[in-house]
């Protein structure tokens, strides 16, 4: 991966590309990820971002996160909630929040940007979401977090 982590004195910014990383197994049925970014103990308040892929028929259940965080549809139709977002579409979800069911159809990609919740400081969570070997039946996942 092409992370480039320069001083306060040059540029303070890290940066990465997704062709530089593998698709992993996330944590829903249907859905790879591509973090370029995530928290870790030498970058704590790192942000969880980067590209979430959704294969036809992909889905996610209602569930909850105490995190903000902010999608951008890139490809794809998916329903949220029972609407009908396209790319382009923004959205925004504050801390703490409850995501409405998603469906895709015919699959698409969404660009993630996950962030520590300004009202309740909890960080977004990396490991064992985005990053598995394989994915736990969803009767596994904690839907509450």
């Amino acid at each position: 991966m092409a992370k480039e982590q320069s001083g306060p004195a040059d540029m303070p910014c890290t940066t990465g590309h997704p062709d530089d990383l593998p698709w992993r197994v996330q944590r829903f049925p249907g859905q790879h990820a591509k973090m370029i970014f995530h928290p870790r103990p030498e970058c704590p308040t790192e942000p969880n971002a980067g590209l979430v892929r959704y294969e036809p028929g992909a889905y996610h259940p209602w569930h909850r996160h105490d995190f903000a965080q902010v999608w951008y549809i890139l490809e794809g139709e998916f329903e949220i909630g029972g609407k009908t977002y396209v790319p382009g579409t923004m959205l925004f979800y504050p801390d703490p929040h409850y995501e409405e069911e998603l469906n895709t159809e015919n699959g698409g990609v969404i660009l993630y940007v996950q962030y520590p919740g300004p009202t309740t400081g909890a960080c977004p969570i990396y490991d064992g979401r985005f990053n598995l070997e394989k994915r736990s039946p969803l009767s596994q996942e904690p839907l509450d977090i």
